[in-house]
């Protein structure tokens, strides 16, 4: 341990150590409560994302469905005419941090409206499954964002369970046994001290 090797002998060296394995359990006490409020905004966040899958899907699955309708009606030429005007979307982010962690908080999608001289879809399946898409469009996005905040989060747990297990496992118990090496060589060298002022005393008395 380069603290332990570097403390002083004697009494500034026990005071050194000390204070060391004062800041270190405190610190430790500080992470602790910061993982239980990260596991819990954790759990949130995964929760978040569950339901944003969820929501994902069910559109996806809607709007395959009416694409479905429109191809057996109207036939690929229909989608490749309908597809024609339609522009690609805008996708904005926005960032956030909280407990240590910088990470992603909300999403904006602009779906571009059809242009006036496209031509718009012949069926209506093919109208509900543009509409729909559109919509699973921004509950992709949703997802995404939900997705990386968790996974964010998730590696900011990770890396404050090993800081405090480090601290807990490792240096708090050096600390500790340095302390105890510490206050025994010292005790043993007043100790020794004593017994000879003692013999010098008597020593001068003679």
């Amino acid at each position: 341990m380069t603290g332990a090797r570097r403390t002083p002998p004697g009494r500034a060296g026990r005071l050194r150590l000390r204070r060391s394995l004062d800041v270190a359990e405190r610190g430790a006490g500080l992470l602790e409560r910061k993982l239980r409020v990260l596991r819990t905004e954790h759990r949130r966040l995964l929760q978040a994302e569950e339901a944003a899958a969820r929501a994902w899907g069910d559109l996806l699955s809607e709007a395959e469905t009416w694409l479905l309708r429109g191809l057996l009606l109207g036939g690929e030429q229909a989608l490749d005419a309908a597809a024609a005007g339609i522009g690609p979307a805008e996708v904005t982010v926005g960032w956030t941090a909280s407990l240590g962690v910088h990470r992603p908080a909300a999403v904006s999608v602009a779906v571009p409206a059809r242009t006036p001289t496209s031509a718009a879809p012949t069926n209506t399946a093919l109208v509900h499954a543009e509409a729909v898409y559109g919509r699973a469009l921004r509950a992709a996005a949703e997802y995404a964002v939900a997705h990386d905040a968790a996974e964010l989060m998730g590696a900011e747990v990770v890396s404050t369970r090993h800081r405090v297990r480090a601290l807990r496992r490792h240096w708090i118990p050096r600390l500790r046994e340095a302390l105890d090496r510490a206050e025994l060589t010292l005790e043993q060298a007043e100790h020794e001290d004593g017994v000879r002022r003692r013999w010098a005393a008597r020593t001068f008395e003679r």
